[in-house]
């Protein structure tokens, strides 16, 4: 791919005399492709008004962030929009607040002063929910002996769609710079618009992509300078507050909060038996069956800082908490509030969480997407949950005497030199205090969302309600380390994932069941991406021709590794209180990476330059000894 003038460019170092450094240079032209999101549960809506307010339940990956969005569509303003959404059957990006096809049922409605539902179809599923951007690029990366990186040039051209500027290409070139730590990086970017259905963020938008086309670099690099695979990606590893990116207004670049990628590296060497298996099956050939491992790391954002946490100790000793986030059947929705329940000793089975529905007074929320989740709302609840036990303090100080600090809040009790009240008698002299302690005085600091809920809440009980204001030193960024052993058959090119393991650097495990969901469904959508899924246009009119699953091949249950396992390092990222970052985006890449490496050390580094890897370009290449026979710049065919 000819590397012509770029419109967005970036360069840390001096990438001409980091290349003269290098013992080896490598230059490779990769494409990922577009793929749609392909929810199970389509964007269909229904709406309806009432005493002049929308009533609209939708699917929407980020419940209280879709009320704004919503009233904008409409024309209305926000305090007039319900959103209901207590379950959400997929998203991946393509509803983080909702979809613009919901105003269709709200202004029907409104003009028909009936209840209106918008059924989506598959059909129309697949052409209004958009997709992931393909990229081509072209890299050049200089590595040492070692194996260490001295230079890397990067050039992407992304295919935008028709409208609304993706970011993918550079969010590609940050993803790179800080997964592997060039000593000297040049990243350059076009966008292209084209005549094809519209781009929008998909799980690790532009990490994934980045990913997948440095890790076949990578690989052939270690083969060509025989350097361990693992060895290799730990020798350019992010550790510490790791630098990434351009350099900032002040002449310095970003940095993380944590990166603890070589423990996670090492663990899942242990954990996936590398040695072993780089003995018995790395390269090894039996009859028709060709075997292979490959390894990939990937790094995403981890996590946002600044939202609100709102809950109630009730008299009777409940706690009832209030949350604004999407619940998309991974824990996050309600496990993210557990943080608030342990502070204050109250078993979870004596906790409520009120969720799925704006009018029932939700805080402000950050939203679901990103990986943001678990990183921002435990720290709200944190930041609530502080609230409530100075309050509980003040509370027991004001009945008992002596000083608030004197006083402990555990096991359901505020105790203290001058006696103990259980948590339902303290919220019962809340209400009598009044003010602050009940809701009746509200923080300014908050967001205007939560003060309207909070008002609406008042005088029911002890008011716990904050905004997360600590400090952050660095970005928040989570990692996943992908292991992968595939079996390929020479006679129809099909490929098997035999086994597979992913190890996350993503701060304390929240939820060990949580973490192995997530890390399971991002490795299948990565798999995906590495041997079955692709969308394919008409070249003139740029119409989708594969309009269903079964022409999509989104990865299904029976793609599935053989074996799985996921576990994470369980080191607390230092820059939060609670320790926790997001794990949903880094294991996409991982796994992309993992299986497309472990597919070129069964068969050869030549095979392929572009994704999916499909059976036809593995016959091909092997019928060609051992060479591609595709065009690595002609997209979606």
């Amino acid at each position: 791919m000819p590397m012509g003038k770029a419109t967005d460019e970036w360069v840390v170092g001096n990438i001409d005399e980091g290349l003269k450094k290098a013992d080896l240079v490598l230059d490779e032209t990769f494409m990922t492709q577009s793929t749609g999101h392909q929810p199970l549960e389509t964007r269909t809506a229904m709406a309806y008004w009432q005493n002049g307010k929308l009533f609209l339940h939708g699917s929407t990956q980020s419940t209280v962030q879709t009320v704004a969005s919503v009233a904008r569509w409409t024309g209305i303003t926000p305090d007039k929009v319900v959103v209901i959404s207590e379950y959400t059957g997929g998203g991946f990006g393509s509803k983080i607040p909702g979809a613009v096809s919901m105003a269709i049922p709200a202004l029907l409605s409104k003009k028909a002063n009936a209840p209106v539902m918008m059924r989506i179809t598959r059909e129309d599923e697949h052409f209004i929910g958009r997709a992931r951007p393909g990229i081509l690029a072209r890299v050049k990366v200089g590595f040492r002996k070692d194996g260490r990186i001295t230079a890397l040039d990067m050039y992407t051209v992304m295919d935008n769609g028709p409208y609304d500027g993706q970011g993918d290409g550079r969010s590609a070139g940050t993803s790179v710079s800080l997964a592997y730590q060039p000593e000297t990086m040049r990243w350059r970017g076009l966008t292209v618009l084209t005549n094809t259905p519209p781009k929008v963020s998909q799980r690790a938008p532009g990490g994934m992509q980045g990913i997948g086309i440095m890790e076949p670099v990578l690989s052939k690099a270690a083969r060509k300078l025989g350097v361990d695979q693992v060895e290799l990606r730990k020798i350019n590893a992010p550790a510490g507050k790791a630098p990434f990116g351009p350099a900032l207004p002040n002449g310095r670049q970003a940095y993380v909060t944590s990166a603890f990628v070589k423990e996670a590296l090492d663990k899942g060497r242990e954990m996936f038996e590398w040695e072993r298996k780089k003995a018995s099956s790395s390269g090894k050939r039996q009859g028709n069956k060709a075997r292979g491992i490959g390894v990939a790391v990937s790094p995403y954002a981890g996590g946002s800082i600044g939202f609100d946490g709102l809950f109630i100790i009730k008299p009777d000793g409940r706690v009832t908490i209030q949350s604004g986030i999407g619940n998309h059947g991974t824990h996050s929705a309600f496990d993210v509030h557990r943080q608030a329940a342990q502070m204050l000793g109250v078993p979870w089975d004596k906790c409520d969480v009120v969720f799925g529905n704006t009018s029932k007074n939700l805080p402000w929320t950050c939203v679901s997407a990103g990986s943001q989740t678990a990183h921002a709302m435990t720290r709200a609840a944190h930041a609530a949950a502080t609230d409530a036990i100075k309050k509980l303090q003040e509370i027991a100080a004001k009945t008992h005497g002596g000083s608030p600090d004197s006083y402990k809040v555990a096991n359901e009790r505020v105790s203290g030199p001058g006696g103990s009240m259980t948590l339902a008698q303290a919220a019962q002299k809340a209400i009598e205090y009044g003010g602050r302690f009940d809701g009746h005085e509200l923080p300014e600091d908050i967001n205007s969302f939560t003060k309207t809920s909070a008002k609406n809440l008042a005088g029911q009980g002890l008011m716990a309600v904050a905004k997360d204001a600590y400090p952050r030193d660095g970005q928040s960024q989570s990692y996943v380390i992908g292991f992968a052993e595939v079996e390929v058959d020479t006679e129809t090119g099909v490929v098997k994932v035999l086994d597979y393991a992913a190890v996350g650097d993503v701060g304390t495990i929240l939820n060990p069941r949580g973490l192995k969901g997530q890390l399971f469904g991002g490795s299948m959508l990565g798999l995906g991406h590495a041997i079955t899924q692709r969308w394919a246009y008409d070249q003139h009119y740029g119409v989708a021709l594969a309009r269903r699953f079964h022409h999509n091949k989104p990865p299904t249950i029976l793609d599935a590794p053989g074996r799985f396992t996921g576990d994470a390092v369980n080191l607390p990222d230092p820059e939060t209180p609670t320790g926790v970052r997001g794990v949903g985006e880094p294991p996409v890449g991982a796994a992309y990476g993992a299986i497309m490496n472990a597919i070129a050390d069964a068969v050869g580094d030549e095979i392929f330059r572009r994704s999916p890897v499909s059976a036809d370009m593995i016959l091909n290449a092997l019928e060609n000894g051992g060479n591609r026979t595709h065009e690595a710049l002609t997209a979606h065919i």
